[in-house]
């Protein structure tokens, strides 16, 4: 595998155009258990990300009927980000909050247990501003949700097939 860079801007260029709106290259899940991590996957399409297309643990999107679950499901992001098998994508490792930079993924659990929320880091400068779907946001800070727990993954770059 070789390191592609993830381009931190245009993730987040993507995320402030996209905020309130739905980019209508992709299916818009927002009735169907929501768009956030779709949001999400997108971004860091944008800032670089090659897609994956492994069966089953890849992180892909072709149209709402062919994806990965990595793509729409928070938990099999974060799984995917964090992967320690070398495959093609954007990959991220958990990282406290002090360490995050915008384009960094946090995900949010809000009973304390299981994690559904997707944001978007798009500044980092003191209080973290984050970009989503579901409930649409953009600049919204970290501290105006309210959560029980919070995990980060900071994209440390792409690897290419």
């Amino acid at each position: 595998m070789k390191n592609g860079i993830y381009d931190r801007g245009k993730a987040v260029a993507y995320a402030h155009k996209w905020a309130f709106g739905r980019n209508p290259a992709y299916y818009d899940f927002e009735e169907i258990g929501g768009d956030c991590t779709n949001f999400a996957s997108q971004c860091l399409r944008a800032g670089g990300g090659v897609m994956n297309f492994t069966p089953t643990f890849g992180w892909y999107y072709v149209n709402a009927a062919r994806r990965a679950p990595a793509w729409t499901g928070v938990v099999y992001l974060w799984n995917f980000l964090t992967r320690d098998k070398q495959s093609a994508g954007p990959v991220g490792r958990p990282c406290g909050l002090s360490e995050l930079e915008p384009g960094d993924i946090v995900q949010l659990s809000f009973d304390g247990v299981t994690y559904t929320h997707c944001p978007v880091v798009v500044s980092a400068s003191g209080t973290v501003l984050l970009a989503a779907h579901t409930e649409d946001a953009d600049n919204r800070p970290l501290y105006t949700y309210p959560y029980r727990a919070v995990r980060c993954a900071h994209i440390t770059g792409v690897l290419l097939p």
